[in-house]
Formats: C-alpha cells, sequence, structure tokens
C-alpha cells in the first residue's frame, strides 16, 4: 500500500518489509486461483441445480459474483507489488481495478447482511412464501444493493489516478484529491471517505448481522430446550452461527482498525509517532490481505456448510456415483447455508485512501 502524494510534506523515513515484495504478490495470485475456482463453481452449480432454489440462493449468487469480480484484479495487484509499486497498466486500469474492490466490499457485506436478514425471518419469525422472501423482493433487493454498492464506490473511480514517483523513475496508483481539496483540506477529505467507508461497509453491516443472529441463537436455545434429545444438533447450529460472525470480524476487523488508526493520527486525535507510523505503514498490506482472502473462504466457509450444495457441487463435478443419491436430509447444515459471515475485502494498494506521511 505504498502510496505517494506529491505534495505531502516528508516527516519520517521509512523502509520497506523486503519479505512483502515477494510474500505479498503470492498471497494475491492464492486468493486469485481460489477465488476464481470457489466462486466459478457456486454460480455454476446454482445456475445448473435441479432443486427448488431457496431465497437464500439468490443472495448467494450475488455474493459470489461480488467476489468474482474483485478476485480478477488481483493479477494486476500482484505485478504492481512485485515491481516495487510501478503500474504498467494505464489510468484506466488503476482507476477500474481499485473501483471493482470498493464495489466487492460493499456489495459483498450487503449480501451477506441480506443473507443474515432472511435466515432471521425464516427461523425467528417461521416466514417461509410471504412476500418478504418471495422472488420479487430477493431481486428487488440484490437490484438494490447493487446499486448501493455502486454509487457507495464513486469515490474510487474518481479519485483514482496514476503519477510518476518525485524520486524514483516509476508510475503509482493512488488516490488523487488535489481537484477537490488543498493541502490543508486534503486530510479532511481523506478522514471523510475513511470513516464512511469503514462505519457503511463495515460497523453498520456487522451490526445488523449481529443482531440477527443474535435473535436467530435465541430462537434456537428456546427451541431446544424444548428437546433436550436433540443437543447435539443445537450445538451445530450455534457453533455455525458463531463461526459465520466471527470469520466476517476477524477478515475485515484488522483493515478496518489499522485504517481508522491511520486517520486519528493524522487528525492528531493519536499523538503522531514516526516509529508507529512506520509500523502502520508496513502492516497494513498484510491486514486489507486478510480481507482479501475472504473473497476466496467464502465458497468454503459458507455455501460448503450446506450438505445439500455440497451434494450438488461434487454432482457438477462429475462425481457420477452421487447421481440418483437423494438430497441430505441434515436440516442443521441447510440451515447454516443460508446465513453466512460477511465480507471486503482489500490489500494496501487497491483500497488505502489513507495518506502516509513521507511515502514519496
Amino acid at each position: 500500500m505504498n502510496e505517494s502524494y506529491a505534495d505531502v510534506e516528508v516527516d519520517c523515513d521509512y523502509e520497506e518489509w523486503q519479505p512483502s515484495i515477494i510474500l505479498l504478490p503470492t498471497i494475491y495470485l492464492l486468493v486469485f486461483l481460489l477465488g476464481i475456482s470457489g466462486n466459478g463453481l457456486v454460480l455454476w452449480t446454482i445456475y445448473k441445480s435441479k432443486e427448488k432454489r431457496r431465497s437464500a440462493d439468490t443472495f448467494i449468487a450475488n455474493l459470489a459474483l461480488a467476489d468474482l469480480t474483485f478476485v480478477v484484479t488481483l493479477p494486476l495487484w500482484a505485478v504492481y507489488t512485485l515491481l516495487g509499486y510501478h503500474w504498467p497498466f494505464g489510468t484506466f486500469a488503476c482507476k477500474l481495478s481499485s473501483y471493482l474492490v470498493f464495489v466487492n466490499m460493499y456489495a459483498s457485506v450487503f449480501c451477506l447482511t441480506c443473507l443474515s436478514f432472511d435466515r432471521y425471518l425464516a427461523i425467528v419469525h417461521s416466514l417461509t412464501n410471504t412476500h418478504l422472501r418471495s422472488r420479487a423482493s430477493n431481486l428487488l433487493a440484490t437490484s438494490l444493493l447493487w446499486a448501493l454498492a455502486i454509487l457507495l464506490a464513486l469515490p474510487a473511480l474518481v479519485f483514482r489516478s496514476t503519477g510518476q514517483d518525485p524520486e524514483e523513475n516509476k508510475t503509482i496508483c493512488f488516490m488523487d484529491y488535489s481537484s477537490v481539496a488543498q493541502n490543508h483540506t486534503e486530510n479532511a477529505w481523506i478522514a471523510g471517505l475513511s470513516i464512511s467507508s469503514t462505519l457503511l461497509g463495515f460497523v453498520a453491516p456487522f451490526a445488523i448481522m449481529l443482531t440477527c443472529y443474535f435473535f436467530i441463537a435465541r430462537t434456537i436455545a428456546s427451541h431446544f430446550k424444548k428437546q433436550r434429545h436433540e443437543g447435539l444438533r443445537k450445538r451445530r447450529l450455534l457453533t455455525i452461527i458463531v463461526t459465520l460472525v466471527a470469520v466476517f470480524a476477524l477478515c475485515w476487523l484488522p483493515f478496518h482498525l489499522v485504517k481508522t488508526v491511520y486517520v486519528l493520527m493524522d487528525l492528531d486525535v493519536i499523538p503522531y509517532s514516526c516509529a508507529f507510523h512506520a509500523f502502520l505503514n508496513n502492516i497494513h498490506p498484510y491486514a486489507t490481505c486478510v480481507a482479501y482472502v475472504n473473497s476466496s473462504l467464502n465458497p468454503f466457509l459458507y455455501a460448503f456448510f450446506d450438505r445439500r450444495f455440497r451434494d450438488e457441487c461434487l454432482a457438477v463435478l462429475s462425481c457420477g456415483w452421487l447421481q440418483g443419491r437423494p438430497p441430505s436430509q441434515d436440516k442443521s447444515a441447510s440451515f447454516s447455508s443460508s446465513g453466512k459471515h460477511g465480507e471486503l475485502r482489500l490489500p494496501g494498494t487497491p483500497t488505502d485512501e489513507i495518506l502516509i506521511r513521507g511515502q514519496n
């Protein structure tokens, strides 16, 4: 995430962690391969499925589509990092690939939020075939979440640009606020966009998901108090719920936390320290890599929790011995697939709208 800002005063000297030049591109390409294969399989399985589609399948497909759209840009960022943060692909590719990162972040977390709410309606209120969970309602919800994601990601499309590094002979892809801000207002733009993306792309959706899963867990616990012989199923369902929420938080919390600390330090809310700022500068790409990994984990941690979905995936992969096998009757596994964790996704390069002092 080594960004350069031409008008930033050099306050500190930074030294790049040398392993990052090789390790980060390797992670990007691994996420790319897993994301392409996993999310592609999810989309193909839903398309070829002969089973009646559940309301959650709509959001699963859109989640996989968002992840797939994003991971195709990772080879560009892998090359960018491998070349020592030199961007050879032009301004349009810089804008578009950065924009897709943010579209994916918002679309993914909105899909997960819709999935959580869908499970809330189905389990807590026992709604199955009402207008709130109809095909028309799902289509409207997905249209709105994509429209909102496309709109909220626009700053990346508008402000991303390329420019020459003043000290080295290379081109960088960075957030350029010079068209709307002067030196004394640039920090305000950076802080505003950073904090708003954290609130809308992490805090608010996570709060909604957590609320939904709290009521789901309470409903399940109440149900199994009356059926003690099914205690094992109770533990499995509650474990899945905790896992889905925890994975979302673990993937995205480091990125948003580092980003927020950056902003607070640049606004002098937190005392500025060259050593700590240098540490954040070097750790940020790894925090964003963890968020990116969520795009490749989604098919495995979410869709593949569902026994029926796993059987269909294996059938699509031409496992002939599964043909004619009756759908699984494991209700606990089927429940979990509709309540996925959440998302972001982002490594340091395309997602930072943070001002890094002393980076040229």
